[in-house]
């Protein structure tokens, strides 16, 4: 197997830096085009073979060291009592939960039971995968998946996510603990059911105010890491907007830290590469370059990012779906043809 992208988790030295991408297999991909052609997104998230034909495609096409389930974020908080819908151009549309009848009616979850049809496409990628490479499961950060049911979808403001831990500061920190046994539950269940890293994705964790984020996102996320199986299991955390709280990356204990392009990888090398592995961090928007601007940009981080080990090459933010899929081919290369 290329255990490349595990050795750098765990900062063990490889030949090359390794590789993947964040939002790897979607839209920017026609192969991926056509099967999402065939059924709505909540579909393909739900139906193991749909879900493992997508997952595949970027080892296939892109040649990258590592695979990412095909899921999204929000699927632990439909068997919690929360509709969940996805519309064109709008994205995801939720039932709110705004008031505390609302939030302590929602349920704890059996993954296994609740989300199986994960499960069943986790062993089912790990079977096609045949040990090419290692399959990274994921969950959203117990704050991030509060602000979507708290918002009931997208929003610019976060007037109701913020308004609840300003109003109601222990009804949220019960939502937040709520939460962190369901994420819990769920990536340990992955674990179990063959993902052979996992990364917890804080999308909006970088919207709050330093002592906000250390109560309502950083002590959740501290719970959630401290329960999960990790035995061999790299745990990821990333945390997008977050570079002015980098001061608190250090006291987390995951074994690599996401971060997006807004942070030097220089300095974030420097502050915790002796201790934690770093991934990241191009501008997703870099690829809308000519592939030889492609190669520059991922060369001068790897030159930023120095000669130790411990560094995974990944974006700043998921690709977009506009990017051409000679850059991103291009990227891989880039990085795999990069030697210290």
């Amino acid at each position: 197997m290329n255990n490349t992208y595990i050795d750098a988790c765990f900062r063990r030295p490889t030949e090359h830096t390794p590789i993947w991408i964040m939002r790897q297999a979607g839209r920017y991909m026609p192969q991926y085009q056509e099967v999402r052609g065939q059924v709505d997104f909540l579909t393909l998230c739900k139906t193991p073979e749909l879900a493992t034909k997508v997952t595949l495609l970027p080892i296939d096409l892109l040649n990258v060291d590592a695979a990412i389930l095909f899921s999204d974020i929000l699927i632990p908080l439909e068997p919690m009592g929360i509709s969940v819908a996805f519309e064109d151009k709008v994205g995801p549309v939720l039932s709110a939960v705004q008031d505390e009848t609302a939030i302590r009616a929602l349920r704890r979850i059996e993954a296994d039971e609740d989300t199986g049809f994960v499960m069943d496409a986790i062993r089912m990628i790990r079977k096609e995968l045949e040990g090419r490479v290692p399959l990274i499961g994921f969950s959203g950060s117990p704050f991030t998946l509060a602000t979507y049911a708290v918002e009931g979808g997208t929003t610019k403001s976060f007037h109701n996510i913020k308004g609840l831990l300003y109003s109601r500061p222990e009804l949220a920190d019960y939502l937040m603990d709520l939460l962190a046994d369901v994420v819990i539950n769920y990536l340990n269940a992955q674990v179990d059911a063959g993902a052979q890293a996992i990364q917890i994705f804080d999308t909006w964790g970088g919207i709050l105010a330093d002592p906000e984020y250390v109560r309502f996102s950083l002590k959740p996320v501290q719970k959630v890491i401290a329960h999960l199986k990790r035995d061999g299991i790299p745990v990821i955390y990333y945390l997008n907007n977050g570079a002015y709280l980098a001061h608190h990356m250090d006291g987390i204990d995951a074994d690599v830290i996401g971060i997006d392009w807004r942070q030097d990888i220089g300095q974030a090398r420097r502050t915790f590469g002796q201790r934690k592995a770093v991934q990241g961090n191009l501008d997703p928007t870099v690829l809308f370059a000519s592939p030889q601007e492609v190669r520059l940009r991922a060369h001068r981080i790897l030159e930023e990012a120095g000669p130790a080990p411990g560094h995974v090459f990944n974006l700043g933010h998921g690709i977009l779906p506009q990017t051409p899929m000679d850059n991103a081919i291009a990227l891989v290369e880039a990085v795999h043809e990069y030697r210290r």
